[in-house]
C-alpha cells in the first residue's frame, strides 16, 4: 500500500494514497473526470513500479505536476494554482457582486465548485432572514426588490437624488448588516465561504472586513444591455417563470441604474470589475487574481488547511 505523508500543525500524519480523492482534485483543475482518473491511476502505478510505499504530500505533487506539464501545460497552471489557494491557512471569504441578472449566483456556485469550498450563500437568503425578524412597518424598504427598494422610502430624496439609486443604497445599507456578520462569524468558525448578490456592492462592507487579505471581493458586469436583457430570458424560460420575467423586463431601467452604480463604486472603491459575457473566461480571471492575492507566500504554509476537499 502507498502511504502519503503530510503535516498538520507541526504534527505528521499519514493516509492511504487515493486514486479518488486524486481524481477529485484535479478535476479542480477542469481536468474531465474519466481523464482525471485515468491520470490519477497513472500516477498509481508510476509509484508502484518505483516500489514507493510512502511519499510526502510536496513530493507527490511534484510528480503529479511533471506529469501534468507533459499531458496539458494547461491544466498543469490551473492545478498549481488551487494548491496555492488549498494551502492557505485562513479562511477564504469570496464576494461576488452585480446588478440583477448579470450572472453573480451562476459564477459564484462554479468558483466554489473549482475550489472545493463547501459554504455559499446569496444574499437574497440573508435579506428573507432580516425580513422575517424586521417587520414590513419598520423598514419596508427590505421588503422591496433592490430594484425597487425607492417605493418603500418612508421620505422621498431630495429632487437632486436618483430615487431608484436612493432606495437601492438604503436597501443595500440594511442588507450589508447580514452580510458583515456571516462574513464576521466565517472568518471566527474559520469556514470558507462564496457570498454572491446584488447586495455586495463595493463601499457598503465593513472597512475592517474588506481590508482583510482573505476577504476578496469581485464585481460582475455586462456593458450591452442587450446581453443583459437576454439573460432575463435565459433564467426565467420555464413555464412558471414567466411573470417574474416580466417583472424584470418592467424594471430592467432601474436594474440599468443600479449595474450603473455597481461600476461607479467599483473604480471608487478599486475593486476589480469582471465583464461576464463568458463563463470560462470570468471564472479564469477570478481564479487567477485570488492565487495572487490570496495565494502568496505570506499566506501559505507547509501544513494542510481545514475548509476545503484534500488531494
Amino acid at each position: 500500500m502507498i502511504m502519503i505523508q503530510g503535516e498538520v500543525g507541526g504534527k505528521l500524519y499519514t493516509e492511504p494514497f487515493s486514486k479518488g480523492v486524486l481524481s477529485r482534485s484535479l478535476t479542480r483543475a477542469e481536468m474531465g473526470p474519466n481523464k482525471a482518473y485515468a491520470f490519477a491511476s497513472c500516477i498509481e502505478s508510476k509509484l508502484k513500479k518505483t516500489s514507493i510505499t510512502l511519499i510526502t504530500i510536496d513530493e507527490l505533487v511534484e510528480l503529479i505536476v511533471e506529469d501534468l506539464r507533459d499531458e496539458d501545460p494547461e491544466i498543469a497552471d490551473k492545478y498549481i494554482a488551487w494548491r496555492k489557494i488549498k494551502q492557505c491557512n485562513d479562511p477564504l471569504i469570496i464576494l461576488i457582486g452585480g446588478a440583477s441578472g448579470v450572472g453573480t449566483s451562476s459564477i459564484a456556485f462554479e468558483i466554489a465548485n473549482r475550489l472545493g469550498i463547501r459554504n455559499m450563500i446569496s444574499t437574497d437568503m440573508i435579506r428573507e432572514v432580516m425580513r422575517k425578524i424586521v417587520s414590513k412597518e419598520l423598514s419596508p424598504v427590505i421588503h422591496e426588490s433592490s430594484f425597487t427598494a425607492y417605493k418603500g422610502m418612508r421620505v422621498p430624496p431630495p429632487p437632486e437624488f436618483d430615487d431608484v439609486l436612493a432606495g437601492f443604497r438604503d436597501h443595500v445599507d440594511t442588507v450589508s448588516v447580514g452580510i458583515d456578520a456571516v462574513i464576521e462569524r466565517s472568518l471566527k468558525e474559520g469556514i470558507s465561504i462564496v457570498i454572491e448578490g446584488v447586495h455586495i456592492v463595493p463601499g457598503f462592507i465593513k472597512k475592517e472586513l474588506i481590508e482583510k487579505d482573505n476577504v476578496i471581493m469581485f464585481v460582475l458586469t455586462l456593458s450591452d444591455k442587450e446581453v443583459h436583457k437576454g439573460r432575463f430570458y435565459s433564467r426565467c424560460r420555464q413555464m412558471w417563470a414567466r411573470r417574474p420575467l416580466q417583472r424584470y423586463l418592467d424594471n430592467f431601467f432601474a436594474i440599468r441604474k443600479t449595474h450603473k452604480y455597481f461600476e461607479s463604486q467599483a473604480r471608487k472603491f478599486d475593486v476589480k470589475s469582471i465583464e461576464n459575457i463568458d463563463v470560462v473566461t470570468t471564472i479564469d480571471y477570478i481564479i487567477k487574481n485570488i492565487t495572487e492575492t490570496y495565494g502568496g507566500i505570506t499566506n501559505v504554509e507547509k501544513s494542510e488547511s481545514e475548509g476545503f476537499d484534500d488531494d
